[in-house]
């Protein structure tokens, strides 16, 4: 019964004190206040349209400032109030027990908070229209500010209880709030060294709340919110009682009192200190699960063989933007030695305190500090600071640097914006880079896990000119050589494709595309010699060469390596041939360049400059990439085409245009290359349109300013609609290659269309498409003009989506199917003997494909060339690296290697907003004000309805 009233107490407690502060007209200017104010940090303070990212990060950025006020306001006349009227005598003479006013109060005083948080829900959803939002970090940041809000509200009670004046209970809470959010600030944090920035890091409110708005839900986090709490409620309880004690009262009581609430705070406290000692026990809420190790990394952790070394170099005294980011990174470096199970040595130093380990980082890694200028109130200081990673297997290391591991994001001219890049994707893949480099100088056979089949289709000795019987027996003795070496991992055989009346050879000629073979244009007599490697449903082609022991050797290692796990893939890159004017003594480059792409690449593949003016691709290489390739003869696309035959990839960047852009002018040439005549013999067709979108990127065009009889050049962002911005339904969500990024930018690209008649037995997947208010244009306006910079593109004729990029998988039928090899008729021009001809064939052509062959297809010439890559990323304030991840995940699919890219896909941090003009983003600032306001209005509604209900009720109580 006692407790059935106690219970009653303790809710009619929370409703007293709720219809108290509605009631109060301040505390409608208090909610509107917080609503108000925390909408103009978001829109205007930070910028939310200038930082294009689709996240309420800004929100909850000085949301610790924004609660620590408002929660002052809530809890200044809770117990001051009490006090200064007289009636706290009443309160401490109640049968209920103190505790239940104490938790009464401060329920009330949350459920405030709550709903005061509640109001602010409109901003997350509207965003969602703006941007693809990532939920979780929205739900753990509304956590994170409720238990913040609830330990300031006991703070605020706690100072209460020992006031009698509302403006000194206001003042002295928002100091001691104050003082718990600045001990783990960049102000203090920034004098000390990292190890104890680290400790007032851990005690600071501020600091634990930027981890949950990340998206991590650490259970040593949250802990601590609740264990301030629960002291200063326990402190709360104390003082209340005190109050009830005479001065001659029983002094074991007191002393009972006392003690008791000091084991209360100080088990607490402790209990903050023994969980920081626990391995991580957090809930990463991200989409993608970014902040976690994921599987793939524990894959190739799996893969070692002995241990490996991740030492990780940081500085005590480093630049203030990247303190917060040393604690983030050692943290996740030690998950790498959780997951590890003993293959991970992990090790956090600070050269600058060891001078043995400073000089082998110099000189035997190569690493050394980073100049930082940092600014203090007293003076300007330079600082070097080590911000490294060394992975070391074995003897191979490789080091991540701090260009590596950051990027930098520029928000206006002064807001700089730090934050790790990707970090588990960075680590993973100096991981795999160093596993794969050890292995590749040991057993490649030991990588084996799927054994490989080698089937040699050969015509009988009888058949063969004299120097290839030769090389068949230098084959079969490798062959053996290998048995040996593979045990049962590798196995062979030989096929005559004449026997059995040629069955076999129509079958190989109808599958594979190997036609029967010629010594000479002029030699009647027709075999085969091809050698074929498989892996379940792996077929791959082991390219001969100039048909010597010595190609087929380093063929059929090359083949065996790319069948393996553990080793570096290679890629051919093909650019365009190196040119340049003269202009007043300085020299131009007028053709496209690709460091930036080939820079991205040599991250986890080995990219080598591929010459195709020979009529054959290398051996070692597993892709072609063709970027805006100038091909001018028939030898070249010969070379392309029997690598795709032979089941390899084929990654090409065409359009009939490319860009010269400079400082002063722009225009659109037209560029030539033979490769568009192949593609269509494959089935796809590129238009000589351009295509043109309302839903772009913008553009930076050099516009000339008169001001008073002078004229001024000067850049001027405009919305460009060559400059396609795809997202949305633009991408294909279903590819690996596209699914998790968040936009793409393809600059001048033409339409894409495909021949059914070509493509209907290859699997084709859409990978990039413009939007539905897409039209088709020409080159002429490239360069704004006038009437184009004040009001903008106007769009021309029938508006739809438009193919921009494509991917083609299966059976490809050869563009020189039935012909001769350009390699032939080259070789009857330069009038070369029988007699060398009959030593290598050269009337070789496979007619078809091998199912596993790939054609992926990107529609424009510059959408990965350094200019725009940099223009980019002026344009958006930090690095864009979008358009060259896609071609990265590209080279992923293709090699089939998933594990980088799951990882890479976690990494995607930013989500950009939908591109939109400068009205649209005013609609949508003033709706969240508007909505704010309705809040508010909806709940004065819903309160007065309540109140009049219980008016109603309490008069129909009197009258009965």
């Amino acid at each position: 019964m006692q407790r059935d009233v106690q219970n009653r107490a303790l809710g009619k407690i929370v409703s007293k004190e709720l219809g108290q502060f509605f009631r109060a007209p301040i505390a409608w200017l208090f909610l509107g206040a917080f609503l108000l104010v925390s909408l103009f940090i978001f829109f205007w303070v930070e910028s939310f349209f200038a930082r294009n990212i689709a996240d309420v990060r800004p929100l909850f950025v000085w949301m610790p400032l924004l609660l620590i006020f408002l929660s002052a306001a809530l809890t200044m006349k809770m117990w001051s109030e009490e006090r200064r009227s007289g009636t706290l005598e009443h309160v401490l003479t109640q049968p209920v027990p103190l505790w239940q006013f104490v938790v009464g109060k401060f329920l009330a005083c949350w459920i405030l908070l709550a709903i005061a948080l509640l109001l602010t829900l409109p901003l997350p959803i509207t965003v969602s229209f703006l941007g693809d939002v990532d939920w979780g970090p929205v739900w753990s940041g509304y956590i994170a500010a409720l238990l913040l809000g609830g330990a300031y509200i006991s703070m605020g009670l706690f100072i209460s209880a020992r006031c009698d004046n509302q403006i000194v209970s206001l003042l002295l809470t928002v100091a001691l709030a104050g003082a718990f959010y600045v001990i783990g600030s960049s102000v203090l944090t920034n004098l000390v060294g990292n190890q104890t920035a680290e400790v007032l890091r851990s005690i600071g409110t501020g600091s634990r709340f930027e981890s949950i708005t990340r998206g991590v839900l650490d259970l040593r986090d949250l802990y601590y919110y609740i264990s301030l709490i629960a002291v200063f409620l326990a402190l709360n309880i104390f003082a209340l009682e005190r109050g009830r004690w005479a001065s001659d009262g029983n002094a074991k009581f007191h002393s009972i009192w006392r003690w008791g609430t000091v084991l209360v705070v100080a088990n607490m406290l402790v209990a903050n200190i023994w969980l920081s000692q626990l391995p991580s026990l957090r809930w990463d809420t991200t989409r993608g699960k970014m902040y976690s190790i994921s599987a793939a990394t524990e894959g190739y952790l799996a893969q070692l063989q002995e241990p490996i070394l991740i030492r990780g170099y940081f500085t005590q005294k480093t630049h203030p933007l990247l303190a917060p980011l040393v604690p983030q990174l050692q943290d996740l470096l030690r998950e790498y030695e959780v997951v590890g199970d003993g293959r991970v040595r992990v090790e956090i130093v600070d050269p600058t305190q060891n001078p043995e380990l400073e000089d082998e980082a110099q000189t035997r890694f190569g690493i050394r500090p980073t100049p930082f200028r940092v600014n203090d109130r007293h003076q300007t200081a330079l600082v070097n600071a080590y911000f490294d990673v060394l992975v070391q297997y074995g003897d191979v290391h490789e080091v991540l640097g701090f260009n590596d591991l950051i990027e930098v994001k520029m928000s206006g001219d002064t807001d700089i914006q730090v934050r790790l890049r990707n970090p588990e994707y960075d680590v993973t893949r100096i991981i795999k880079k160093v596993l794969y480099s050890y292995q590749s100088g040991g057993d490649i056979y030991a990588s084996i896990k799927t054994p490989i089949e080698l089937t040699a289709y050969i015509s009988a000795n009888s058949k063969l000119p004299p120097e290839l019987v030769d090389l068949r027996t230098a084959i079969e003795n490798k062959i053996e050589e290998v048995k040996k070496l593979a045990g049962d991992k590798f196995t062979a055989r030989f096929v005559d494709p004449d026997a059995n009346g040629g069955a076999e050879g129509k079958r190989i000629t109808e599958q594979y595309g190997f036609a029967p073979m010629a010594a000479g244009l002029l030699d009647p007599n027709r075999f085969y010699f091809y050698v074929m490697l498989a892996q379940g449903d792996r077929l791959m082609q082991i390219p001969l060469g100039d048909f010597t022991p010595g190609s087929f050797d380093s063929a059929l290692q090359g083949g065996i390596k790319r069948l393996a796990q553990g080793f570096t893939r290679t890629i051919g890159l093909v650019t365009p041939t190196p040119e340049s004017s003269n202009h007043f003594g300085v020299s131009i480059s007028t053709k496209p360049k690709f460091t930036a792409l080939r820079d991205i690449l040599n991250q986890n593949f080995n990219v080598v400059d591929e010459d195709l003016t020979d009529g054959r691709v290398a051996g070692n290489v597993d892709l072609l990439l063709l970027a805006a390739p100038d091909l001018t003869d028939d030898k070249q696309l010969f070379a392309i085409d029997q690598f795709l035959m032979r089941g390899g990839t084929v990654v090409a960047a065409l359009s009939p245009y490319s860009a010269q852009v400079s400082r002063t002018n722009l225009s659109l040439n037209n560029y030539s290359s033979e490769l568009g005549r192949w593609l269509k013999e494959m089935g796809v067709n590129i238009g000589n349109n351009l295509v043109m979108d309302s839903q772009n990127s913008a553009f930076p065009v050099p516009t000339v300013r008169e001001v008073g009889g002078m004229r001024f050049q000067e850049m001027r962002l405009l919305d460009y609609p060559y400059f396609i911005d795809v997202r949305g339904k633009g991408m294909n969500d279903e590819s690996p290659v596209t699914a998790d990024l968040p936009q793409v930018t393809v600059a001048w690209a033409s339409p894409i269309t495909l021949d059914s008649d070509k493509t209907q037995n290859l699997r084709v997947t859409r990978l990039l498409e413009s939007s539905e208010r897409s039209w088709l244009g020409d080159t002429s306006g490239v360069m704004p003009n006038a009437e184009q910079l004040q009001f903008g593109y106007r769009p021309a004729g029938d508006r739809q989506a438009h193919l921009l990029a494509v991917a083609l998988q299966g059976k490809f039928t050869s563009m020189f199917s039935g012909k001769d090899s350009p390699l032939a008729e080259q070789a009857k021009k330069e009038g070369e003997s029988e007699e060398e001809n009959a030593a290598k064939p050269v009337n070789v052509v496979l007619n078809h494909s091998a199912e596993s062959a790939r054609l992926v297809v990107f529609a424009s010439n510059d959408m990965f060339r350094d200019e725009i890559v940099n223009m980019l990323s002026s344009v958006m304030g930090g690095n864009y690296f979008n358009s060259l991840q896609l071609v990265a995940n590209t080279a992923d699919w293709a090699l089939e290697d998933q594990g980088l890219l799951s990882i890479r896909a976690r990494g995607h941090f930013n989500r950009t907003l939908t591109p939109m003009e400068t009205s649209t983003q005013e609609f949508w600032e003033y709706l969240n004000y508007g909505l704010a306001l309705l809040g508010l209005l909806v709940l004065w509604l819903v309160l007065h309805y309540v109140n009049r209900s219980r008016d109603a009720r309490y008069q129909q109580w009197l009258a009965a």
